[in-house]
């Protein structure tokens, strides 16, 4: 929202030498850093962020929000363009909660172990056939990012639609009072982050918090959630607002009673509801894809926006980078770029999809470790590595630590020991790959974000793409 520096400094209690200044914008990265922007100066356990103050400003920021204690050391000719506060990292998520009550309309908040991101982008591109949007960009979701996106809300966008992603328990809470959700949706709960939870059940728990959050504002409150999970199903227990269900299940209030997965790339559903039935396409691939369009479709029923409507958007649809991102090399080859992120429930999700891929001459799998599982992980890395012999897989090359594991469990399954590898780094196992591929191979490459399959894809690319 476009402030004033004045008006920034009133919303946090603080003075400012410079109140008639403009503000373009918000950042805690320097490096980024925009002219007319203004930079908190957050302390991390890296980084000190008021060690670049002086860079800021150089680079022409119309501000900066640093601690007291900074500033009381700070030089003269900086001073007026400084805020202080007590901590700048509380004054930045109390400036988003001011930014967002000043706004003041409709937010949808989705939160789950996998399908966030995909799911937030599918409500949002069904909202803009009739609404102005607001969309948190990027993965912005978490204790930093959540604050920065509803720094981004404007008078003119008429619903929000936000990521509120977790690693500990009360983090969803905590992000939910920011956002003040009136709509939430949990796409489902899933062993991720288990390095942080004793158990499967502890992490439901705290996705729960996102509905137990909305129990507290109010019978107006819409709550969204999987049928087709057991635990994200009882989070409808004891809710005082509507409940809205999707899946595949017959009891779901939005259910795909029937789904394709045409020439892979394509996915065709046939959805009923107790008004309504409709057919789509949705142009990814996967059961899961078509699970996180139920729930964009649940939300749209909120906003009563008509399946003539949701029709095109869904059939149009642009998922975010590297989420089932389709790309043809020369040679027919099909990769498959999930490697924005992993987990078991979201690597099982892609191996089935991988296996029901018409026309695939070999199924080759790249998987990276999958980071944050804890004690539990080599028994998880195995269960997928099983899933992968029982899915047909013809090759499998496992990147990273943990991902030995995979191949432990696909040899148990009946995968051949000759038609596995493990490389200890992205750029070995790229080499592989590369020379292992035929045309009519189809490679799903997938991984954690620390084991950094984006250098897969770029080797498999070069020179090759269509």
């Amino acid at each position: 929202m476009k402030l004033t520096m004045g008006e920034v400094a009133a919303f946090l209690g603080a003075p400012c030498g410079v109140a008639n200044r403009p503000v373009a914008g918000y950042s805690i990265d320097s490096r980024s850093l925009a002219p007319g922007q203004l930079f908190f100066a957050i302390r991390g356990p890296r980084f000190d962020g008021h060690q670049f103050v002086g860079q800021a400003l150089d680079r022409d920021a119309a501000g900066v929000v640093v601690d007291a204690a900074f500033y009381a050391s700070a030089p003269l000719e900086w001073q007026p363009a400084l805020i202080a506060v007590a901590d700048t990292q509380s004054a930045l998520q109390m400036l988003g909660l001011a930014v967002r009550r000043k706004w003041g309309k409709r937010l949808v908040a989705v939160t789950g172990s996998t399908g966030k991101s995909t799911t937030k982008e599918m409500i949002a591109a069904i909202l803009s056939r009739r609404l102005h949007v607001f969309r948190s960009p990027g993965n912005l979701n978490n204790d930093f990012g959540v604050p920065l996106a509803l720094l981004g809300l404007e008078p003119e966008h008429d619903v929000a639609v936000m990521e509120l992603a977790m690693s500990a328990s009360g983090e969803i809470a905590r992000l939910a009072r920011l956002a003040e959700p009136q709509i939430g949706v949990v796409t489902n709960v899933a062993a991720a982050h288990l390095q942080f939870f004793d158990s499967v059940d502890a992490i439901a728990l705290a996705k729960r918090e996102l509905i137990d959050y909305l129990a507290t504002t109010g019978p107006s409150a819409v709550a969204v959630l999987n049928e087709d999970d057991e635990r994200v199903r009882k989070f409808a227990e004891g809710f005082p607002g509507r409940v809205s269900t999707f899946g595949f299940s017959e009891k779901a209030d939005f259910r795909a009673l029937e789904a394709k997965w045409d020439s892979g790339v394509q996915s065709w559903l046939r959805v009923i509801t107790a008004s309504w039935a409709a057919e789509f396409t949705l142009p990814l691939p996967g059961r899961h894809n078509v699970q996180n369009a139920l729930a964009a479709i649940a939300v749209a029923s909120v906003f009563d926006i008509p399946p003539e409507e949701i029709g095109p958007a869904l059939a149009g649809f642009k998922n975010l980078h590297q989420r089932s991102e389709i790309l043809t090399l020369l040679g027919e080859v099909t990769i498959i770029n999930d490697c924005y992120n992993s987990n078991p429930l979201a690597m099982e999700s892609m191996l089935d999809t991988l296996a029901g891929w018409p026309g695939a001459r070999r199924r080759i799998v790249v998987a990276g470790e999958m980071l944050e599982l804890g004690p539990t992980s080599p028994e998880l890395h195995r269960g997928v590595g099983r899933k992968c012999a029982a899915s047909g897989v013809d090759w499998l090359i496992a990147v990273q630590g943990a991902a030995e594991f995979f191949l432990e469990g696909a040899v148990e399954g009946g995968l051949p020991l000759s038609h596995t590898r493990f490389f200890p780094d992205a750029k070995s196992a790229g080499e592989m790959c590369r020379a292992l591929l035929e045309p009519g191979d189809v490679v799903l490459v997938k991984g954690s974000r620390g084991v950094h399959l984006e250098t897969v894809i770029e080797m498999l690319k070069s020179g090759s793409e269509k």
